[in-house]
This record gives C-alpha cells, structure tokens and sequence, in this order.
C-alpha cells in the first residue's frame, strides 16, 4: 500500500480531492487578483504608450487614427522636433538640468541644516516656529506669487535661474524639512551624547554624524526636488521671457501656433525625450524612496 493510499485511509484524513479543491480556490483568487491588477495596471500607462506611439506617426496620422496599433511609424518627429524650434532642444535640456541640480542642491543643505536645528537645538520658540514651518506646507503658491515677483524684480533677477533656484537654500520646502526632521529624531541620542563628550560641537555633529546617517532622506529629498523642478511649468512661464533660458517643460509650448497649425508629432517626440531623465532617475531611486518614507516616521 502506497503512502498516499495510507494517507486518503487513515481516521480522520481529510480527502485527497476535497484538499485539492481547498488548495486551488485561494490559487483562482490570486490569479484574479493579479489578473486585475494587470488590467488596471495597463489602464494607467495607456496615456503614455499613446504618447509614444503618436510620437512616431506622421503629423497628419495622430488624430486621424488614435489606435496603438500601427504600422506606420517613422523617427522624423524625432529629428524635427530636436530642432524645429529657434534654439536645438538641447539647450532646453540644459536648462532644465541646471535648474533641477541647483534645486537640489539647495535643498539638500538648507533642509538638512534646519532640520539639524528643530530636531537637536534647544532654543526659544522652537516649537512656534516648526508649527509655522508646517503651516506653510497648506499655504497656496499662488498667495505669494505677486510679492516674490516684486521682489525679484527689484533684485533684478527677472530672466535668470535665480529665482527658481536661489529660494531653495533658504529651507522654503517645508515637507522636505519635515521629512528630516523625523528621520533625525530617529537616530540614537548616544551617538551625539558620545560626540558632544569627545568634544564635537554641533556643526562637526552635522557633518560627520547627521549627514551619513541620513541617506534616504537625503535621497527622497533629492529625487522629489529633481522631478518637481524637471516638470515645473509655472515658475519659468512667470519669471522667463527669453527663449534661450527655457526649460523643457516651457519649450514644448512652442510647438503649439493658435494663429497656424501646431506640429504635434515633434511635440509629442520631444515630450518623449524629456521624460527619459524622469523614468532613468524614479526608476534608480525608487529604493530610496521606499527606505526613506518607510525610516522617517511616515507611514
């Protein structure tokens, strides 16, 4: 007599058809569930394959024929779009990565230095003053725009990077100062206790403690700034006039004519161009992403 034999025999055993039937309804669920999961999935991302497919259709096909399906593509959007407009689009680019560098890098410093403060300073009114941090975070962007515009009109820095770029190293991001915060307040108070002892003052406690320690905030930090600041439209559309200083993001819309006909195609070919460094840099750092929230107290 077989074991399975002996099995299916024994007092009690359950039957072996009965098992299998228990075993294959929770195997039917989660083919369900991914099955779903691929069809919601998929609902998502058509936008984008659209996107990509229309960029490689000639101009006059795009509208015509919304289908994905096709067969007659072309890389001419391509090569027209880099260089349909008064300046090659990647002078654009350039733009757009000097903006996004220097945002985060003002960033990175400027919030990782106030959240050092509020999260191991002792000083008066710090609890107000990390109340009226948060609050800014509900404040509209659009309530301070007409005073940062005077302002920077004043400064003479209407037509240059520095308005996009200079606030940032003024810790003006209130959410990443927050993110740090929490992720500070994480860290055992025996690593600056044993610096203070061996007579690290506070900015050698920053540098060589805080700042290693803080790796994924400072990543989370540095993905979020790059990708807000590569897709920002409003701020260079407010304190840019000249062609030359235009991010991607505002280059675009010169390929779109009220008066004559837009060229859609190239729009769509460099709008494909310009997400490239959005998926390369979520895609590296999504990790980061992931370890950082999960560590900084926001669940």
């Amino acid at each position: 007599m077989t074991t399975e034999t002996e099995t299916l025999l024994r007092p009690g055993a359950a039957p072996l058809t009965r098992r299998r039937a228990g075993t294959a309804i929770p195997r039917l669920r989660s083919l369900g569930k991914h099955a779903l999961l691929i069809l919601f999935s998929v609902i998502m991302i058509y936008p984008l394959i659209w996107l990509l497919v229309s960029s490689l259709k000639p101009n006059a096909d795009i509208f015509r024929d919304l289908s994905i399906f096709t067969t007659d593509l072309t890389v001419d959007n391509y090569v027209n779009g880099w260089n349909d407009l008064q300046h090659p689009f990647g002078l654009f680019l350039l733009n757009s990565t000097i903006i996004a560098f220097g945002a985060i890098i003002g960033n990175l410093l400027s919030c990782s230095m106030a959240a050092y403060a509020f999260a191991r300073l002792k000083f008066r009114f710090r609890t107000l003053a990390f109340t009226l941090m948060l609050g800014s975070i509900m404040l509209p962007f659009q309530v301070i725009l007409v005073p940062q515009f005077i302002i920077y009109k004043e400064l003479g820095w209407l037509n240059t990077f520095l308005p996009l770029i200079a606030p940032k190293f003024l810790a003006t991001e209130a959410f990443f100062v927050f993110l740090m915060v929490q992720f500070i307040r994480g860290l055992p108070k025996e690593l600056f206790e044993a610096a203070r002892i061996d007579g690290a003052g506070h900015f050698r406690s920053y540098f060589q403690i805080t700042l290693p320690l803080i790796i994924p905030s400072l990543a989370t930090t540095a993905i979020f700034t790059f990708i807000w600041s590569w897709g920002d439209f409003f701020g260079p559309l407010i304190y840019l006039r000249l062609p030359q200083l235009f991010p991607a993001s505002l280059a675009l819309k010169g390929f779109l004519d009220a008066q004559s006909s837009s060229n859609y195609g190239s729009m769509f070919a460099m709008s494909v161009v310009s997400l490239i460094p959005l998926f390369l840099v979520f895609l590296f750092g999504q990790r980061f992403l992931i370890k950082g929230a999960a560590t900084s107290g926001i669940k």
